[in-house]
């Protein structure tokens, strides 16, 4: 067997579900990102523990001013990735404090999880410039994350180690005031 078809047999797709409450801008930009970002390797979803009716759209907005497919995101509840026939998950990370202290179900997979908090740019009031701010420091704030992430050498890492780096990306710059207590 050669060496080419010795590697590409042991490569894998790895299932990453961000999760927050609505699943309307944080964990839909962050499952925009990686899926872009991450192609080939990762395959990113989102889900909120209560789902909005649309996303939001300054994440709509933010996302395509990026160059970013916005086709078929919508909020969708967690519940579609328990039990059988789902996407078996590799990592689980919440995106928003409220979600990561819900009760989780049980993965399919049981996958590794962690909290990477960042602010809600859905709750900055002010003018329609400072709102849009915000959704831009949510975005470069996730794209940082999922940056480091992505480039993290996953099949070499053991599990323990793997989970200090996944918790110490949730204490990157932008960690809202709860994901800094972790």
């Amino acid at each position: 067997m050669s060496s080419t078809a010795s590697s590409s047999s042991t490569e894998r797709t790895y299932n990453v579900l961000f999760l927050c409450t609505k699943n309307a801008a944080r964990s839909i930009m962050a499952e925009a990102i990686l899926n872009r970002h991450g192609a080939g390797r990762f395959r990113a979803f989102s889900a909120g523990t209560h789902p909005a009716e649309s996303v939001h759209p300054l994440t709509l907005v933010t996302l395509s001013r990026l160059g970013y497919d916005t086709t078929g995101l919508a909020p969708k509840s967690w519940h579609e990735f328990e039990g059988f026939g789902v996407p078996r998950l590799d990592f689980v990370f919440t995106v928003c404090d409220d979600a990561a202290g819900e009760d989780c179900p049980v993965w399919p997979g049981h996958p590794m999880t962690a909290h990477w908090g960042i602010e809600n740019p859905a709750r900055v009031e002010g003018s329609e410039m400072e709102k849009e701010a915000a959704f831009s420091r949510a975005y470069n704030f996730l794209k940082n994350r999922i940056t480091v992430f992505d480039n993290l050498p996953i099949d070499t890492l053991d599990r323990l180690a793997l989970q200090s780096r996944l918790m110490a990306i949730g204490h990157m710059d932008g960690a809202s005031p709860d994901a800094k207590a972790d």
